[in-house]
């Protein structure tokens, strides 16, 4: 009998299949899930780290560029340059750096005698010209919405937004009956040059991270000449302009506030809250626009936004790119965006 048990036995051994039981597949799948579980946040952190570095890369180069700019002309670059004609869009700061960021080819293939939606200038970029082409280093790689603006006409690109405005001031940008400008690293009309920093080019922030697709409201003539003190008070002037949920900082060839510069009238990633429609929005607001006619003063609250959490990269005149908190003091945060103030400030870490 115990031969005939044995024999039995070894029947089903042979008849048993090979490979892992169900319960056994449950465990190594659970083991699986649980280790990427555990590994997936240091990955997107490591994505992310390399993207916010190359976010510093790109503004470097910017301020490189810059400074490039004032070493072969003599003078920085404006954040707005005007065309001939009246009430026309100007030209940004940006555009007038290609040159200098080895874009030089599309630099070279720009009339700036004419604004960028003329006939001429769209016919050298067919069909919507060279503010439909996208700079690759003018978008941070944490952008969500790196795309272009599409022409409801025509269902193509027109414009391609940036995420790197310049420093245009506290909130005075430009007022066209004095010549007077912001105070800030850049200005509209204007040929800044190093010694105009009296309070020193690594006091003084450059550029600063902002968001694509911001929502806002322009031309409001009720703006006040004294800026917003609080964000809250910023939504009473929404309604006095023209209101766009997501048309601020999408066109950087036009040298307007809205679209190429932020202001330092409140720390960075500062929410300005605007309801509308059973939605809260983010928002930027500005007076008369630059270049329009009839000209006005130019006012505007534009925030210095990132989409990196929590912090904002700044590039300093000098070159230098730093990181600086949400919770930088306002005092502080002013005080790096002016270049003549006479502030002693030191950099918030």
């Amino acid at each position: 009998m115990l031969s005939c048990d044995i024999h039995l036995e070894r029947c089903r051994s042979a008849r048993r299949p090979a490979g892992f039981s169900l319960v056994e597949l449950l465990v190594v799948m659970a083991i699986v899930a649980t280790l990427i579980g555990l590994l997936l946040p240091a990955v997107q952190s490591a994505r992310e780290a390399a993207r916010r570095t190359q976010c510093q890369v790109n503004m470097r180069q910017l301020a490189l560029a810059g400074q490039l700019h004032e070493s072969a002309k003599g003078f920085l670059p404006p954040s707005a340059r005007a065309v001939s004609g009246t009430g026309l869009a100007p030209w940004s700061g940006q555009a007038l750096l290609l040159p200098f960021l080895e874009a030089d080819t599309l630099y070279k293939r720009i009339d700036f005698t004419k604004p960028y939606s003329d006939a001429v200038n769209k016919a050298l970029f067919p069909p919507n010209g060279v503010a439909a082409q996208r700079v690759d280093v003018l978008i941070c790689p944490s952008e969500p919405n790196a795309r272009p603006v599409i022409d409801a006409a025509t269902a193509l690109p027109k414009h391609y937004p940036l995420n790197y405005g310049l420093n245009v001031g506290a909130y005075l940008v430009y007022d066209p009956s004095s010549g007077a400008d912001g105070g800030g690293a850049f200005a509209p009309f204007a040929k800044l040059k190093a010694r105009h920093f009296a309070d020193g080019m690594s006091k003084t922030i450059g550029l600063a991270e902002v968001k694509a697709f911001t929502p806002r409201s322009q031309d409001i003539s009720s703006l006040p000449s004294t800026a917003p003190a609080s964000p809250a008070e910023v939504a009473s002037f929404v309604g006095a302009g023209t209101w766009s949920p997501e048309a601020g900082h999408t066109e950087w060839v036009c040298g307007r506030a809205l679209h190429i510069g932020f202001t330092t009238t409140f720390p960075p990633n500062t929410v300005v809250p605007y309801q509308r429609d059973g939605a809260t929005y983010d928002i930027d607001i500005s007076s008369t626009r630059e270049g329009i006619s009839p000209p006005g003063p130019t006012r505007a609250v534009v925030t210095s936004r990132s989409h990196h959490g929590g912090v904002v990269n700044v590039a300093m005149m000098d070159a230098s790119v730093t990181t600086i908190t949400s919770e930088v003091d306002a005092v502080v945060w002013q005080a790096l965006g002016s270049r003549a103030g006479g502030e002693s400030v030191t950099m918030p870490r």
